[in-house]
C-alpha cells in the first residue's frame, strides 16, 4: 500500500499582525484621497516613454518601483536609465493619507501578504511601474565610463512606459543560457555593468555578504521553509540601485542638505576578529586581502563558509539614517557600502525615499529644497527607526514560528546540522550555538557548544509554536541545560 503523502503544514500568521499591532486596512479619509489621486493629473512634461524601460522583481511582484534601460554610449562606457515611481505625484504634503503613510514608514511583508505603505489602488495600480502603461517616475540618467566610473548624473521628471515586467527566475534562466538579450535588450548589458560596479565596490573596501536568504513561502497547500541564494541577476541588479543611491548621496552632500543611510565603517578590532575566525575556520585570508574580497569569495552552502559569513555580519551592525542641512553631517559614509549612500529607489515601499528624492530633484534644478520636504527631514530617522524594528520583527516572528510549526511533531528527532556560532559558556551561562538544518531550513538555537564550522548530530527538544522556539542540544545524548 502507498504511504500517504503528508500535506505541508498550514500556519497561521494572523496572530503575529494582532500582536505587532500592523494595521488591516488604510482609514477610509485616506482611502479616498488615493482612489481620488489615481488619475494622477497631468503628467510630465518631458516625454521618455519612447525608451524601452523593463522593470525586474521577484515572480508576482506589483508594487514595481523601478525599470531600467541600460545601453552603450556612443563615445564608450554606458548610460544608465533608471526611473524611479513618482509617488509625490499621488501623495499631498498633508491630510489623511500623509499621516498614514508616516504612521506606517514602510511596506511589511509577512508570509502571507504585505501591508503597504500606500494603499494598493496607488502602490499596485496607478503609481506601480506596471508594463505597458504610462506612468510618471523621476528618471535618473548615469553615465559610466568604461571601467564603470560615473562621470555624469542627470534628474528629472518625465513620463514612461515600461515594456515588460521580468522576474528574477526567468531572467537568471536567460542569463544561464546565454540568451538575455533575446529576453530583454535593455538589460543585455546588465552582467556587464554589475560586474563592473562590483568590481569598483571591492576596491573601496565594500563588505558583500552572499548570505541565503531563509524565507516561508506557500507549498502545497500549506508553508514551507527554503534557503534562497542570491541568484547573480539580483547581484548585478542591486548594484544599479546602489549606484543610484550613492549618486545621489553626492547630490545631497554636495548642497549641505539631504537625507543619508549611513553605517559604521567595521572597526579593526572587529576585523581582526574575523581575520581569527577565518584562520580558525580554514578560511583563506590573502595578505592585504579586504573583508569584501574574502567574504564575496566564501561559499555559503559549504558549513565553514556559511560560519565565517554568520561572524562576518557582525560587521555590518548600526544602520541608520541620518539628516542634515546647512552642512554634511560628521558620518555620513555606509559601511558595508563603503562609501556614502542613501535610500531613493523605493519610494513605493520606503517613506524616506520619496522625501530624499524631493531632495535631489530640487537640488538639481538649482531651486530651494520645498519647505514641506525640508521640515520633514529631521523627523525621518526617528520614525524609520521605528518602522525598521517592526519589519524585522515581523519577519523574523514569521520565521520563528514557522520553523516551530514545522518541527513540532519532531520533537526528539536527531537532525545533521551545520555549526555557525557556539558560545563555550560561563559559570553563570550555559554553553550554547547557532545550527543550521538543511531540511527544513531552519536555523535555531542549541544547548551545548558545538564545533563551528563542523556538520554534527543533534537532537530537537523544544519546538513550540505557541512561544516560537525551537531548541536543539549537543551531543544528542546529552541532558539539556537550558542556556
Amino acid at each position: 500500500m502507498p504511504v500517504p503523502r503528508l500535506k505541508a503544514p498550514r500556519i497561521d500568521f494572523g496572530a503575529l499582525r494582532r500582536e505587532l499591532e500592523l494595521p488591516t486596512r488604510f482609514p477610509p479619509a485616506a482611502q479616498r484621497v488615493a482612489d481620488d489621486a489615481v488619475s494622477g493629473g497631468p503628467l510630465p512634461d518631458v516625454d521618455l516613454t519612447d525608451v524601452p524601460f523593463v522593470t525586474l522583481d521577484p515572480p508576482g511582484s506589483r508594487d514595481l518601483d523601478q525599470a531600467m534601460c541600460l545601453t552603450r554610449r556612443s563615445g564608450g562606457g554606458y548610460r544608465v536609465r533608471y526611473a524611479i515611481a513618482d509617488v509625490a505625484r499621488f501623495v499631498p504634503d498633508d491630510g489623511p493619507l500623509h499621516a498614514e503613510t508616516w504612521r506606517r514608514g514602510q511596506t511589511i511583508y509577512l508570509p502571507d501578504g504585505n501591508i503597504p505603505l500606500h494603499p494598493r489602488s496607488l502602490s499596485e495600480g496607478a503609481a506601480s511601474l506596471l508594463p505597458d502603461a504610462v506612468r510618471p517616475a523621476v528618471v535618473w540618467t548615469l553615465d559610466l565610463a568604461a571601467d564603470g566610473a560615473l562621470t555624469d548624473t542627470r534628474l528629472q521628471r518625465a513620463r514612461v512606459r515600461s515594456r515588460a515586467q521580468l522576474d528574477y527566475p526567468t531572467a537568471h534562466a536567460a542569463l544561464t543560457a546565454g540568451q538575455l538579450a533575446e529576453l530583454a535588450e535593455p538589460i543585455a548589458l546588465l552582467p556587464e555593468i554589475g560586474a563592473l560596479l562590483a568590481g569598483r565596490a571591492a576596491g573601496r573596501g565594500a563588505v558583500a555578504l552572499p548570505l541565503p536568504e531563509q524565507d516561508v513561502e506557500p507549498h502545497d497547500g500549506g508553508w514551507r521553509l527554503v534557503l534562497r541564494p542570491q541568484l547573480p541577476i539580483e547581484e548585478h541588479n542591486a548594484q544599479i540601485s546602489l549606484l543610484t543611491g550613492m549618486a545621489a548621496a553626492d547630490i545631497m552632500l554636495r548642497a549641505g542638505v539631504g537625507l543619508l543611510r549611513t553605517m559604521p565603517a567595521p572597526q579593526p578590532s572587529a576585523v581582526a576578529r574575523l581575520r581569527a575566525a577565518a584562520h580558525a575556520l580554514g578560511i583563506w585570508w590573502p595578505p592585504g586581502a579586504a573583508v569584501g574580497d574574502v567574504t564575496g569569495g566564501v561559499d555559503a552552502a559549504q558549513p565553514r563558509g556559511a560560519a565565517f559569513l554568520d561572524h562576518a555580519a557582525e560587521l555590518l551592525r548600526g544602520a541608520r539614517y541620518t539628516a542634515f542641512a546647512g552642512a554634511a553631517p560628521a558620518e555620513s559614509g555606509h559601511g558595508g557600502v563603503g562609501a556614502p549612500y542613501a535610500h531613493v529607489t523605493a519610494p513605493l515601499r520606503r517613506l524616506a525615499d520619496r522625501y530624499a528624492t524631493e531632495v535631489c530633484l530640487a537640488v538639481v534644478a538649482g531651486q530651494a529644497v520645498p519647505a514641506s520636504v525640508a521640515q520633514a527631514l529631521p523627523r525621518l530617522p526617528e520614525v524609520m527607526a521605528g518602522t525598521d524594528r517592526i519589519a524585522s520583527a515581523a519577519a523574523r516572528a514569521a520565521i520563528d514560528l514557522a520553523e516551530a510549526v514545522l518541527l513540532r511533531d519532531r520533537v526528539g528527532e536527531e537532525f545533521d546540522v551545520a555549526v555557525l556560532d557556539a558560545d563555550p559558556g560561563t559559570a553563570k551561562r550555559a554553553p550554547r550555538g547557532t545550527v543550521a538544518l538543511d531540511d527544513p531550513a531552519v536555523i535555531a538555537r542549541c544547548a551545548g557548544a558545538p564545533p563551528v564550522g563542523e556538520r554534527v548530530r543533534v537532537r530537537l527538544v523544544t519546538a513550540d509554536p505557541a512561544s516560537r522556539q525551537v531548541l536543539f542540544r549537543y551531543p544528542a545524548t546529552e541532558p539539556v541545560r537550558e542556556p
